[in-house]
């Protein structure tokens, strides 16, 4: 059985659920949990998880979860995911304490994408999971909305500091999402009158004395302008101490962070660009793209005039074309493994490059004596090399390494001055990309 993985495809907007509560601990742990998994069962519509995973992976079934929760079992607590086979993507987790700790139940649910739940039938039947569970053990408070938003709205800290927060916890209406249910002592806070009074499109008093409150039919359109209008009014008749106008502006500008933003990267380095928004998160993407729209790659400055040209001041040019040929054979050496189209020498290998580099933060996260020794004189002779292969480059030798030169068409290229700006910083590595370079040389070649 093959998960999906939720980590390991394009991130995108997604509904979370987080769920905090007590159980009995006198209790056997099936009987106790019984009524969750059944809810489950009963209500996850079309996103039921197929796959328990403890120590090792299972089919679901109720015997899965006890065997999983069984084997996990640690000194102070036990946990399990849950997972799906097919899409949508499912990343479920399932935890509690053991004694002596306080009996605490813990559940989270991640699905995505967040436009399975355009839906009311299927909101509907995840809002009656929420509110089964609720009643059979108690929470303080617990949520289910867009985890981009609930980003943007900076959760869970809220503005606190992350010591506070863990102390704290939900100690009062910092936010109020698509689907909440706050916690006797929340509702005693606020008022039972004030709080069963709530402007929603569902307000509902638990048997344990906790409250259920859904401002929206369904979780998918949360951004749209009625349901944040709606958003809005839950809030600030929980918050009376808020002002409406500031709340919705606030609502209002985290929808527009998170509206689609058409790409419309510089040409150069749009390949690049495209795969550097796929690794930002999502709720920061549509910023990052259109911050990256505007953005402009300098000009490339390491070439010259070719009858500029520094003429060669080598003995032996074969020798040091060689030379440059092995120190290319560093940078495929490097990274064969984690970029195998190093191995082409191609324009589409010095993007892959790039993408490395920036991915994995190179310039900031190695040694700057390693980085000055052997990565730039690695990547210098690389980018000479692809040059050479692909537009019919013809390297000028140098002494010095920062001189050396190749010539394509009517300009000399000047590859090593390049590596060596390209590496200074993340940054760099997209103002003075190698993509970038080798388009500009390509289009100058004529």
């Amino acid at each position: 059985m093959k998960v999906l993985e939720f980590y390991g495809v394009k991130p995108e907007d997604s509904l979370k659920l987080i769920f905090d509560g007590a159980f009995n601990p006198q209790a056997a742990r099936e009987r106790e949990l019984e009524p969750l998994l059944q809810s489950l069962e009963e209500y996850a519509d079309g996103w039921m998880p197929d796959v328990v995973k403890g120590k090792r992976q299972r089919k679901y079934s109720r015997a899965a979860v006890w065997k999983s929760l069984e084997e996990a079992r640690g000194e102070r607590t036990t946990s399990i995911g849950l997972y799906r086979t097919k899409w949508p993507v499912l990343d479920m987790s399932l935890w509690h304490s053991l004694p002596p700790l306080p009996p605490e139940l813990s559940l989270t649910v991640k699905a995505k994408p967040l436009s399975s739940f355009a839906e009311a039938e299927r909101c509907q039947k995840f809002v009656e999971m929420m509110r089964a569970w609720a009643s059979r053990y108690p929470v303080t408070y617990a949520m289910a909305h867009s985890t981009d938003d609930r980003a943007l709205a900076g959760a869970p800290d809220f503005g606190r500091d992350q010591q506070t927060s863990i102390r704290d916890g939900f100690d009062k209406i910092y936010e109020v999402f698509w689907l909440n249910v706050f916690g006797p002592k929340l509702v005693a806070a606020v008022g039972r009158e004030r709080m069963l009074s709530t402007p929603a499109h569902r307000v509902e008093e638990l048997p344990n004395g906790s409250v259920l409150l859904v401002t929206w039919p369904t979780a998918a359109d949360f951004a749209s302008e009625e349901a944040r209008i709606a958003q809005a009014r839950a809030h600030v008749h929980l918050r009376p101490d808020l002002d409406y106008d500031n709340v919705l502006r606030t609502l209002r500008e985290r929808s527009a962070m998170l509206a689609p933003a058409e790409p419309r990267f510089h040409p150069d380095v749009a390949p690049l660009l495209s795969r550097v928004v796929d690794r930002v998160a999502s709720h920061a993407r549509q910023r990052k793209i259109a911050e990256l729209n505007v953005w402009q790659p300098p000009e490339p400055e390491e070439w010259r005039p070719a009858d500029s040209a520094l003429p060669p001041d080598v003995e032996n040019q074969e020798r040091a074309r060689e030379h440059y040929s092995t120190l290319a054979e560093h940078l495929v050496a490097l990274l064969h493994t984690e970029v195998p189209s190093v191995f082409e020498a191609t324009p589409e290998s010095l993007t892959d490059a790039d993408f490395y580099f920036w991915r994995e933060e190179f310039p900031t996260s190695r040694l700057r004596e390693a980085i000055e020794e052997r990565a730039v004189p690695a990547i210098g002779a690389y980018l000479g090399e692809v040059l050479v292969r692909n537009l019919g480059g013809k390297w000028i030798p140098r002494q010095k390494l920062e001189e050396a030169q190749v010539l394509v068409g009517n300009r000399v290229w000047l590859p090593f001055a390049r590596a060596w700006r390209y590496m200074r910083s993340r940054q760099s590595l997209l103002d003075y990309s190698l993509t970038q370079l080798y388009r500009v040389a390509e289009r100058q070649r004529g």
